[in-house]
């Protein structure tokens, strides 16, 4: 795909962006009067917040909508390839021509006033997903919930909340109680909410501010509960409708049972969502989701690697994704001690490399950083290897770019071995676009 003319908007868009991030409902109520309320003509929407597993719940729940034979909005954030990704109209990612006038609407009802880039597009996309047909509408916040200019739905048909965890410290606040008191500004009054299950201090704030706002909780640990069976074949769900036992989804790392659990809670607890068995298990096995945990066999960097080696991408990038994706290193040399993990990695400076490559540490030979292209933000190689070495990883190094990282890695390391690119999905989306270019 060759650079679509919707890049030359959303360029434009970025530029009114605020000097400072101020999060507030104001500048998105503001534009969605000025477009005619689309927020109010949306189809059932289930609305999603959380700090981790956000886009592969909707990545199950979507299946498991598909096959069900319902139409199924969605939209999702960042991107990892084109911005067309963040608007799937029943299935598929909007068109550019559709993006194009939808940004366009809304760059001219904005008339030049200063609003945040998501803030903007998430109002394109309400206009999108009012004036397509459809049967349900997955809707992932961007950052938080009680501020995010996704909380606008006045009532939708269901929230959800997934694993909350330490990220955007600078702008939801230095603790989880804090943070988890911001996601949950999603809940509203009727509406069931199913969450994951959480830290002691983000449960009882949720279930705090359930009780204060009349939102029926359904919590995780609590009121429902997951178990995988030792071969990880299977995992049962049991919630007030008994017990039911689905096949493992096709989505690598043992967390993703944990998610695909929690997306089959939220099918269970969907009021007006017709859901069977036969279509919650087909979707669990069909839900797809790129850069999280995604195993690359051909491309632009896997075609660097010696024959045998494997090369893993996830984008991953806080605390729990990191002892995410430590618990799934940890199985993979459970399973074969022989072959050893690398890590390259690139992080934002908004991050905590300490706190997302300390779980790692134990189980990997080695961490090449790297800097993340294009964006300015990012740690220099340099830098981040400082912090990888402080994380207590074996032997630690950096490189250029990621595909010096693995040409040091195949020419000097015994083989075959897995490489595991990880750190920020920004990394995650220059590799595909990479890949796609390559292709």
């Amino acid at each position: 795909m060759t650079e679509p003319a919707s890049d030359r908007v959303l360029s434009r868009l970025m530029g009114l962006h605020p000097k400072m991030i101020d999060l507030s409902l104001d500048r998105v109520h503001t534009l969605l009067a000025r477009l005619g309320h689309p927020e109010r003509a949306l189809p059932p929407v289930i609305h999603v917040a959380g700090t981790n597993g956000k886009g592969s719940l909707i990545a199950f729940l979507r299946a498991m909508l598909t096959q069900a034979g319902y139409r199924v909005h969605a939209a999702t954030s960042p991107h990892l390839v084109w911005f067309h990704e963040r608007i799937t109209l029943a299935g598929e990612p909007i068109g550019e021509p559709d993006l194009l006038a939808l940004l366009e609407e809304a760059e001219a009802a904005n008339a030049g006033e200063p609003i945040t880039f998501f803030e903007i597009t998430t109002c394109a996309a309400f206009l999108a997903f009012a004036c397509t047909p459809g049967d349900v509408l997955l809707l992932e916040t961007g950052l938080g919930g009680r501020l995010d200019a996704t909380n606008v739905v006045p009532h939708p048909a269901l929230t959800a909340i997934t694993p909350i965890d330490l990220d955007h410290q600078q702008y939801l606040g230095p603790d989880i109680a804090t943070i988890a008191g911001e996601k949950a500004g999603i809940l509203k009054p009727g509406v069931p909410c199913v969450a994951a299950p959480q830290a002691p201090d983000a449960a009882r704030v949720l279930t705090a501010t359930a009780e204060r706002v009349g939102a029926p909780l359904h919590l995780g640990g609590r009121d429902w509960t997951a178990n995988v069976a030792g071969d990880g074949s299977t995992v049962t769900v049991r919630d007030g409708g008994g017990a039911h036992t689905y096949p493992a989804p096709e989505l690598l790392g043992p967390y993703q049972l944990d998610n695909a659990a929690h997306a089959a809670a939220c099918a269970h607890a969907s009021p007006g969502l017709a859901l069977d068995e036969t279509a919650i298990a087909a979707g669990l096995r069909q839900a797809r989701w790129p850069g999280r945990m995604q195993r690359l066999t051909a491309g632009a960097v896997a075609e660097r690697l010696p024959g045998g080696w494997e090369l893993w991408l996830d984008g991953g990038h806080n605390p729990g994704a990191g002892r995410a994706l430590a618990g799934a290193v940890q199985r993979w040399r459970e399973a074969d001690p022989e072959r050893p993990v690398h890590v390259v990695v690139g992080m934002l400076t908004s991050k905590d490399p300490g706190a997302f490559l300390a779980p790692l540490a134990p189980h990997v030979a080695s961490v090449t950083a790297v800097p993340v292209p294009g964006e300015p933000a990012s740690f220099t190689a340099t830098d981040l290897a400082a912090h990888a070495e402080r994380a207590g990883t074996a032997r630690t190094g950096w490189a250029g770019d990621v595909s010096a990282a693995v040409d040091a890695l195949a020419a000097h390391e015994a083989g075959p071995a897995r490489v595991l690119i990880c750190g920020s999905l920004y990394l995650a989306g220059s590799v595909l676009r990479a890949d796609a270019a390559h292709a």
